[in-house]
């Protein structure tokens, strides 16, 4: 028995409409986690930036802190600090000769042994008229998060003042704050002038936000934490 709609024509499907649904679907889920990303990229920018409101300060209006914390960056292949980490030693410097701060943490990257930021800064506050004495390093701040994490857990620092620019300071106030550091700020804003690569550095910042409330959130070990040092005690007693 013919069935009841034998009679009725089956028209072809259109060719390559599944693959059309499947594509628009695919360009749906896109947008939709774009703006998820998104979202979320905002949200961790505004939570890091908050944290550091009331704590950032011009550099005469700073409260004193025992300790300035200055946070490395790029070092040139003859071993001298790029115009970034200058302009943060400077204030460094500035800082311990305003009696700001009695000690200065220099925490960078020493990865590589033929690579040091740490020992790079320090050359150049002591050729600048720092006390050796006065200046303590730490060779495994291999992020803004390490170097946070290691004032406190490794160098016992429990109240300090951020140095590093001025676009980076609301992610590093906000860390250290987080890892249990009483952290004041001060940006430097001279670099400026070195625009194409403060517009990237800048840029680069949402990025690092996303990271570091992942680390927050996480609470992870710094990549290495090492047994506790009394440099900054030191320091501090030769005061």
């Amino acid at each position: 028995m013919r069935g009841r709609f034998s009679n009725l024509v089956r028209r072809p499907r259109p060719a390559g409409g599944r693959r059309t649904r499947w594509l628009r679907r695919a360009v749906v889920a896109a947008v939709v986690g774009a703006v998820l990303l998104t979202g979320g990229a905002v949200a961790s920018v505004q939570w890091i930036r908050s944290g550091a409101q009331g704590h950032i300060f011009a550099e005469q209006d700073v409260p004193e802190a025992p300790v300035a914390l200055v946070l490395g960056t790029k070092v040139h292949p003859d071993g001298t600090p790029s115009p970034f980490l200058t302009a943060r030693l400077e204030i460094a410097q500035r800082l311990l000769a305003a009696g700001k701060v009695r000690a200065i943490l220099l925490s960078g990257d020493n990865m590589n042994p033929d690579y040091d930021e740490p020992g790079a800064m320090r050359r150049w506050l002591v050729d600048n008229g720092v006390p050796a004495e006065r200046v303590v390093l730490d060779h495994a701040g291999f992020d803004t998060y390490d170097s946070c994490a290691r004032a406190k857990r490794v160098f016992g620092v429990d109240r300090a003042t951020v140095v590093t620019q001025s676009f980076h300071l609301p992610r590093a106030v906000t860390v250290c704050r987080r890892l249990g550091v009483d952290a004041s700020g001060v940006g430097d804003e001279t670099a400026r002038q070195y625009d194409r690569t403060w517009r990237i550095s800048s840029t680069r910042e949402y990025g690092a936000c996303v990271k570091a409330a992942v680390d927050l959130l996480s609470g992870r070990d710094p990549v290495h934490l090492g047994r506790r040092e009394t440099g900054v005690q030191d320091a501090l007693g030769s005061a």
